[in-house]
């Protein structure tokens, strides 16, 4: 069987703010084995839980054990972004998807500022998967940076959530990602994030509520 790579979906963000700087390509190199396989998977747990943010199928529920998300600022880009750390009684919840002969090109592009790690994942699809997480490396984090949270990313990753954990998977998401310091950008009527999806009223509700809940108004 010929095997077809994912639709593109990099090229049609041409937003420069989240471009990798041309003198900084080496960030995105991996630390994952690029060796040609057929299992090759991803774990999402952010944006990429959304389904409408990319073309990668035989998707899975999965969870990461140990490791919790967080909101960090990097040294590349003024707004935070999602990454994971180590975290002994955290469980986080996310999305493995298959990435077509290996070719992790247009991820990588996308996850620029991420190193590929193989933390182990818990799923139901069997033996044999080689599945990668993107974490922001330590090198690249900007300590004491508060930069503003996207609203319109934020919209994304709980749409990506509501669809597949249901409501309470959206709590389980907010209960377990750190870096709610970070300030808010209500980004909603000229969203920043070139992903950006447009949510229903409850759904725009819910990340409202969940907001509240723990003490930001926007």
């Amino acid at each position: 069987m010929k095997c077809l790579p994912a639709k593109n979906d990099a090229a049609s963000v041409p937003v420069a703010y989240f471009r990798i700087p041309t003198n900084r390509f080496d960030i995105a190199l991996s630390r994952a084995s690029d060796a040609p396989m057929s299992n090759a998977y991803f774990f999402g747990y952010g944006s990429l839980v959304n389904v409408h943010t990319h073309t990668y199928g035989d998707t899975a529920k999965a969870q990461l054990v140990g490791w919790e998300r967080v909101w960090r600022t990097t040294t590349l880009r003024e707004v935070p972004f999602l990454t994971v750390r180590p975290a002994k009684t955290t469980e986080i919840d996310g999305l493995i998807a298959h990435v077509p002969c290996n070719d992790w090109a247009q991820l990588d592009a996308r996850e620029y500022g991420y190193d590929r790690l193989n933390p182990p994942v818990l799923h139901d699809k069997g033996d044999g998967l080689d599945i990668a997480t993107y974490v922001v490396p330590d090198r690249l984090i900007a300590p004491g940076q508060k930069g503003a949270i996207l609203l319109s990313y934020l919209d994304v990753v709980v749409q990506g959530f509501l669809a597949e954990f249901g409501e309470a998977g959206v709590r389980r998401f907010f209960d377990t990602t750190s870096g709610w310091d970070h300030p808010i950008d209500n980004d909603r009527k000229d969203p920043k994030y070139p992903r950006h999806q447009t949510l229903s009223s409850d759904e725009r509700d819910l990340v409202t509520s969940e907001l509240a809940r723990i003490g930001h108004r926007i």
